[in-house]
């Protein structure tokens, strides 16, 4: 017999893996990144959690007039760059959601317990990614509409596929705990009692 922590395991490795993909963006992992700005001449610069095409790898960042093209004053705010800050919150998603699995993998064996921290730990990871998501789509949504709107001619940005990375993180989270907590009632095989 199958044991209930099986459906919640799996929503919350998928998380887990959504996650990380998304924290390994830009400029570690050219394929991913939150936001995608075209030039003219082909060039494409991509954002992500830890910099953007060409920096390096470090928390917080300001947007980079000089490859940009233009000044910004709302882009080189204050506000904007403790944004950048802020997403941090993305590899400690992943770590919430990979501990759920840990606990997942312990429900999976049998254990209520496993099943009960496994959706609790989810239910942490899920309001973390859902405060992450809403700080991606505010961040990005304001550089991605300044730099369309007083950007260079031909220049053009758009949301990169991590963004939606994260929205799947959130949603697969939410459905393991969901998961978890249905089957923290489930049945668990008893160990019969020595005599």
């Amino acid at each position: 017999m199958a044991s209930p922590a099986i459906p919640g395991l799996f929503f919350c490795f998928a998380a887990c893996v959504l996650l990380v993909f998304a924290c390994v963006s830009s400029p570690t992992w050219e394929k991913i990144s939150f936001l995608n700005v075209r030039f003219a001449e082909g060039n494409v610069l991509r954002f992500g959690v830890f910099g953007f095409t060409g920096s390096g790898t470090h928390v917080g960042y300001r947007f980079p007039a000089e490859l940009l093209g233009f000044e910004d004053t709302r882009l080189s705010s204050g506000v904007i760059h403790n944004l950048t800050y802020v997403l941090i919150l993305h590899p400690i998603a992943a770590g919430l959601a990979g501990l759920s699995v840990l606990f997942g993998l312990c429900g999976a064996a049998y254990s209520r317990v496993g099943t009960i921290f496994m959706s609790l730990s989810a239910a942490l990871a899920t309001l973390v990614t859902l405060v992450v998501w809403v700080v991606d789509m505010v961040l990005w949504g304001i550089a991605r509409n300044r730099i369309n709107d007083h950007g260079p001619a031909g220049t053009r940005a758009t949301y990169g596929n991590a963004n939606w990375l994260v929205l799947g993180a959130f949603v697969a989270l939410l459905l393991g705990f969901c998961a978890g907590a249905v089957g923290s009632c489930g049945r668990y095989r008893r160990t019969p009692a020595k005599v």
